[in-house]
C-alpha cells in the first residue's frame, strides 16, 4: 500500500530531477530575484551592525556565532514556510516552488556560462575582454594576467566550485530527502539552501583579514564542516570515473592536504590530476602576492578544452549523484 509519506517522497525525487533539469538548460534567469541576492542582503545589513557595535575582537567573534547561526536557521525556516504557505494555496503551486528554488541552488549553468564568458575572448585573442571578464568571478588580481594565468584562475575556479555551488548542495538535497522519508516534517529543499547560505556567508565574511578576520571565523568553519563530507564524496566519484581512482586519491593525499583549505585543494587536486594538469601558484590579491601549494602533476600544459573537460567531469558527478538519489528514493519508497 502506499502511504502519504511514500507519495511525498516520490514527488521530492521529481521535484530534484525536475530541478536539475532546470538548471541544466536554462539556469539562473538574469532578471528573477535569486536567494543567494536575497543572502547577502541580509548578510551586509547584519555584519555591518554587528561591525558597528562590536569594537573588539571577542565581541566579534560572538557576534559571528549568531550571525552565521541567524542567516542559516532563518533562510530554513523562512523557505520551508513559504513553500507551506503556497502548497496550502494549490499544491501544484508548492511543487514549483520547490523546483525553482531548489534549482538556483545549483550552479553548474552558472559556472559553465562564466567559464565561457573568459574562454570565448581568450580563443579569439581578446586578452583584455578576457582578463575583464574574468574579474567579474575571480578574488585575484586579473589586469596584468598572460594567458596562461588566466586559464588556470578559470580551472581552479570551476573546479574549487563544483564541490560548494554544484554537489554540496546536491548532497544535502539527497540527504534532506532520506531523512523526510523518517521524518516527514524536514523540508529537503530548505536544506540545501540552508548549506547555500552557509556557502553565501563564507565567500562574503569567511577572510582572515579585516574586518571579517574576528567576525567571520564561524561562518568559514561551519562552511568546512558542512563541506568536509560532500567534497570527500565528490574527489571519490571522480576518482572512480576516471578509472584510475588510486592514483587520484594518492594524488590528492600527496598535494592536497599542503592547502590551507580543507577543502578546496581537494577539490582542485582531483580535477587536476584526472586531467594530468598542475594549479596553484602565485595570485595577487589588491596589490598583494599570495601562494598557494602546486597542485597535481604538470604533464599537460592547461587548454580551453581542459577547462570544458573539467566542467565535464561535474556533469558526470552530478548524474551519477542523481542516479543514485533516484535509486535510494524508489527503494525508500518499496521499503
Amino acid at each position: 500500500m502506499i502511504t502519504i509519506t511514500n507519495k511525498l517522497l516520490a514527488t521530492d525525487v521529481i521535484v530534484l530531477l525536475i530541478a536539475a533539469i532546470l538548471d541544466y538548460l536554462i539556469g539562473d534567469p538574469i532578471k528573477w530575484l535569486h536567494p543567494v541576492q536575497v543572502m547577502g542582503w541580509a548578510i551586509s545589513r547584519l555584519t555591518n551592525i554587528a561591525l558597528f557595535l562590536c569594537k573588539n575582537s571577542f565581541m566579534q567573534r560572538i557576534a559571528g556565532i549568531f550571525l552565521a547561526s541567524i542567516l542559516i536557521f532563518s533562510t530554513y525556516t523562512l523557505s520551508a514556510l513559504l513553500i507551506k504557505i503556497i502548497s496550502w494555496i494549490h499544491p501544484l503551486l508548492g511543487i514549483t516552488t520547490e523546483c525553482i528554488l531548489l534549482a538556483s541552488c545549483f550552479a553548474a549553468k552558472s559556472l559553465r556560462n562564466a567559464a565561457e564568458t573568459v574562454l570565448e575572448p581568450l580563443i579569439l585573442e581578446d586578452i583584455i575582454r578576457a582578463r575583464l571578464n574574468l574579474s567579474q568571478f575571480v578574488g585575484r588580481d586579473t589586469e596584468n594576467l598572460t594567458s596562461s594565468e588566466i586559464l588556470r584562475a578559470v580551472l581552479e575556479t570551476v573546479t574549487e566550485n563544483a564541490t560548494d555551488g554544484v554537489m554540496a548542495p546536491l548532497f544535502y538535497a539527497i540527504l534532506g530527502i532520506i531523512i523526510s522519508a523518517y521524518i516527514p516534517k524536514i523540508e529537503f529543499v530548505s536544506l540545501a539552501l540552508a548549506y547555500k547560505a552557509s556557502s553565501t556567508l563564507d565567500s562574503m565574511v569567511g577572510y582572515k583579514q579585516q574586518p571579517y578576520t574576528y567576525l567571520g571565523w564561524f561562518s568559514a568553519r561551519i562552511e568546512d564542516y558542512l563541506t568536509w563530507v560532500p567534497c570527500r564524496l565528490t574527489v571519490i566519484t571522480l576518482a572512480l570515473i576516471s578509472f584510475k581512482p588510486l592514483y587520484i586519491w594518492n594524488i590528492c593525499c600527496r598535494d592536497a592536504v599542503l592547502d590551507p583549505s580543507p577543502n578546496s585543494g581537494w577539490s582542485e587536486c582531483a580535477y587536476a590530476a584526472i586531467l594530468g594538469v598542475q594549479v596553484g601558484g602565485a595570485n595577487s590579491y589588491q596589490g598583494v602576492i599570495k601562494h598557494k601549494p602546486k597542485l597535481g602533476n604538470n604533464i599537460h600544459p592547461i587548454q580551453p578544452q581542459t577547462i570544458r573537460d573539467s566542467l565535464q567531469l561535474t556533469r558526470y558527478s552530478f548524474l551519477i549523484w542523481l542516479g543514485v538519489a533516484t535509486s535510494i528514493g524508489f527503494l525508500l519508497i518499496n521499503r
